[in-house]
Formats: structure tokens, sequence, C-alpha cells
């Protein structure tokens, strides 16, 4: 997936998050998610940590070459431990914690990931960061990951919140080929879900029945853990 298609997906989708949160009550804000503990100021505290991590990332050397793939990323080692979760649960509740409201927080969202993009589109299409788990990522597919916390825990607080999902055209698409790959697209519209329901189904935010597990199984669907 070229790192401008990403990129686009990626600001979208941001963009839309952005505009969900605004306005929000404070009893919104503390609303509970179901990713537990987390409330809703938590979680998009954690969305704005995990997209913080690239402007270290991006001044940091670059590898000479990529070693890991988007979907080689969500690969089950210590970083989904629990001790891992545990620090990624607090370093989310600490920087909620630091803004005065939520509206601090959200304004804050939304000056990181703009910086972010900003410094992204300034990037080579070639180039490889090192990730803090120590993985050399193609930026663009480093980039892909972040579509998928953004677009996914969009959902969470979409939920939260009880709103319709905003998922964007760009996200969606861009998740469902890291989940099935781009040989699997066509075959995916037989399971007649649409990008908020594909997104919660694969990730067990929604049930599958029996036959919605066979067909998953058939399509060879990659399921992702998101910590």
């Amino acid at each position: 997936m070229d790192q401008g298609r990403v990129l686009e997906a990626f600001r979208l989708e941001a963009g839309e998050l952005t505009q969900a949160v605004a306005g929000l009550s404070e009893s919104e804000w503390d609303r509970p998610t179901r990713c537990e503990p987390w409330s809703v100021r938590e979680l998009l505290g954690h969305v704005r940590v995990v997209i913080a991590w690239l402007p270290q990332m991006l001044d940091g050397p670059a590898p000479d070459k990529a070693e890991v793939s988007a979907t080689e990323y969500y690969r089950p080692d210590d970083r989904f431990s629990p001790q891992t979760n545990a620090a990624r649960i607090d370093l989310a509740r600490n920087h909620a914690a630091e803004h005065a409201n939520g509206a601090v927080l959200a304004a804050d969202f939304a000056v990181t990931w703009q910086q972010v993009d900003q410094m992204c589109r300034d990037e080579p299409e070639d180039r490889v960061v090192r990730t803090r788990h120590g993985d050399a990522m193609l930026l663009s597919e480093f980039l892909l990951t972040r579509v998928v916390e953004v677009a996914v825990h969009g959902l969470d607080l979409a939920d939260a919140l009880g709103r319709d999902a905003w998922l964007t055209r760009e996200a969606g698409a861009a998740v469902l080929e890291l989940l099935l790959g781009a040989d699997q697209l066509d075959a995916a519209r037989e399971l007649g879900w649409d990008g908020p329901t594909f997104l919660r189904k694969v990730t067990g935010r929604a049930t599958l029945d029996a036959t919605e597990t066979a067909q998953v199984e058939r399509l060879g669907i990659r399921w992702i853990t998101l910590g």
C-alpha cells in the first residue's frame, strides 16, 4: 500500500475523530468504553499516545531496510504481554490526566496528528523507521497500523458515546486490505458486512455466528490484536 494512500486514510479518519469529540460534555468524556479500564477521555489519550511515537521515530536514524510488515507487526509477542498492557494503560491514563478538561485533550490530539501528518508527507516513499518495539518497518507500513488504531478505536468511542460510526471509506478500505490481502477483497463482499460491522466482527467486538465463522476461516482473514 503506497504511502500517499495510507496518509490520506490517516488524515481523513483522524479528522473525523477530531470532529466527533468536539463539544463533548465532561460527563461524556467520563463514559466507560469497552476497552476497560479506559474512559472515553483515556481511550482518546491512548490514540494520541500511539500517534505521538512518530516524531521521535522520524528524528531517529533510518534502518538500512524494512524487516517487518504491518501484518507482522501484530504478531503475539511481548508487546501484548500483561506488563506491556499495564504500561500502555497507564500511559493513556496519565496523558489524559495531564489536561484540564476534555476540550483541551481534544485540541492536543488534533495538533498531534496534524503534526505527524505533515512530517510524514515530507518523507520519501521508501523511508524506513524503527518502532519502539524494535521493528524496522517502511513508514507506510507503520502508518497503516496507526490507521488501524484510529479506525478501530474510533468505533469503540462511537459505541461508548451512542453515536453512529464515522468510519471513513478510505480508512475502512485500508484496514480491510491489511486484514484480507488485496487478492481477497472481492471475496469478502459475500459476507455482506459494511465497514464498521466488518471491523467489529474481525476484532472480536461483535460475535460471529457459526456460518460467519466458517466464512471467515475460508477467506483466511487475518485476526489482529489491539492493545
